[in-house]
Formats: structure tokens, C-alpha cells, sequence
């Protein structure tokens, strides 16, 4: 995969050489380009950014650098899927995260003060795929973390960037589910106990007690992630969990209509 991060501050993007993305590099899985927008300023000032139209508070990112700089990077006729970072955009999910896994070349566009001017959007549409990604329902004062943590969750979803990559079958938001907690040696530590079934050696009783056990931290801390379960992918004893907590197990309508 190829991604290329355009921001004001591209030294915000030092920790992408570190740990597994690093290695991922150095392996030749991933290929990481930052860029200064600076560089396709003309002024002295190397100025990204005026007053908004209409008038108002904060500054907007000027359309002539973001322009100059897509022409560049992107030539044609092999096109990027174009990722703009704005509290407005689509929140990332796993699931997002598992379709931009797919794409082979992403390119991340990193909002600063009140955002970009529109019809840098509007114009990039034209020829390439734009998404406006989102971290969640707040504001940040600009879009670097939100695309570090973007390039994250996509990364370690990409062929070989994981030493066990059945870690990705267990972890959370898998199945729409949170993960089970986890424990490691040794078996007490400061009076507390790894839980025996654990520690039994039956493996059928381990995946039994994380099923349950994500079941109910999921209902404990994102019941909405419960209403959205696939009925199907429910046991009779999750329903019984599900119940016990206080909620409603989701129902298969279509099933009960023709019942």
C-alpha cells in the first residue's frame, strides 16, 4: 500500500518510522510519503490560509496550495483514494478501517484551523474518490491525529504487518463485539487471580468464558453496539447474557415475521 500525508506540520508524522508501521517499511509492505503544503506556496509568508467568505471567526486553508499540490502528487492517470480530515467527516470504524485496508494507494489530506476551503473537495471529486473521515464527535486543533490514527488502524490490517494474524480474530470491535479482558503470568499478582479457566487447559471452556465475558463488557460500556449485533451470530446462552443485563438480544424480524 501506498499512503501520502500532505500537512503543515509533516515532522507530526515521526512516529510512523517507529515499531510495526516502521518495520512494515523497512519490509516493503508499506510505503509512507509525508509533504510539506507549504511547498506550493507562493508568498513569502508561505500563507495556507485567509479569512472565511462570509465572514466569521478562525481562518480557512486556501483552495491555490491544496490545488497545486493534488496536481502534483497526482498527475494521473492512477488516482488515490483521497481522505480529508474534518470533524464533519464519516467516523472511522474497524469496518471502515477493513475497506481502506483494501485500497492500494490512500492519500490523506490534513485539515488545519476551520478546514479546507469546499471547493478543494468539490474540485479533487471531479477525479479521484474523496472521503471526509472523522475520529469521533469532537474537535481537535488539527487533522495529523486524526490521520496517524487512521493510517494505524489501517495498517496493521494489511497482509503480514502482524506477527499472529489471528490477534485480528480476537480483539475488539471483531464481530461487534468488545474484546474479552486479558491476562498474562503470573497467576496472582498484588492479590489478584488470572481467572482459573484460563489456566484449565480446555480450550472450548476458554473461548466459552471470552465470548462471555465480551458479551458483557459489551453491554456494560456500548449497549448500542449490542442492538446492532446480527441476530444470527447469537447462541442461546448470549441471548441469556444479553437478557440478564437488562437489555432486549436483537431480533431477526424477517425470522419471526414469517413464524
Amino acid at each position: 500500500m501506498r499512503i501520502d500525508i500532505v500537512s503543515v506540520f509533516p515532522e507530526y508524522f515521526a512516529p510512523l518510522e517507529l515499531s510495526l508501521i516502521g518495520r512494515a517499511r523497512e519490509r516493503g509492505l508499506l510505503e509512507v510519503n509525508t509533504h510539506d503544503l507549504r511547498k506550493w506556496t507562493h508568498d513569502v509568508h508561505h500563507s495556507v490560509d485567509g479569512p472565511p467568505a462570509g465572514g466569521g471567526a478562525g481562518m480557512v486553508m486556501k483552495p491555490g496550495p491544496w490545488g497545486e499540490c493534488l496536481d502534483e502528487l497526482v498527475p494521473g492517470p492512477e488516482v488515490p483514494h483521497l481522505l480529508v480530515t474534518s470533524p464533519a467527516g464519516r467516523p472511522l470504524t474497524q469496518e471502515f478501517a477493513r475497506e481502506l485496508a483494501a485500497e492500494p494507494w490512500l492519500l490523506f489530506g490534513c485539515g488545519r484551523y476551520e478546514g479546507l476551503d469546499q471547493r478543494v473537495v468539490d474540485h479533487a471529486s471531479e477525479r479521484m474518490r474523496v472521503t471526509e473521515v472523522s475520529l469521533g464527535d469532537y474537535v481537535l486543533f488539527g487533522g495529523e491525529v486524526a490521520a496517524l490514527t487512521v493510517v494505524e488502524a489501517v495498517t496493521r490490517l494489511l497482509p503480514g504487518v502482524l506477527g499472529n494474524a489471528a490477534s485480528l480474530d480476537e480483539e475488539s470491535h471483531t464481530g461487534g463485539l468488545l474484546e474479552a479482558p486479558a491476562y498474562t503470568k503470573p497467576a496472582e499478582w498484588r492479590g489478584h487471580e488470572v481467572p482459573d479457566v484460563l489456566r484449565s487447559g480446555d480450550h472450548g471452556k476458554v473461548d466459552r468464558w471470552r465470548r462471555d465475558q465480551s458479551l458483557i463488557r459489551t453491554v456494560e460500556r456500548r449497549p448500542d453496539l449490542i442492538a446492532r449485533l446480527d441476530p444470527g451470530t447469537l447462541d442461546e446462552r448470549d441471548r441469556r447474557l444479553i437478557e440478564q443485563a437488562g437489555l432486549a438480544p436483537p431480533r431477526d424480524d424477517e425470522a419471526e415475521s414469517k413464524g
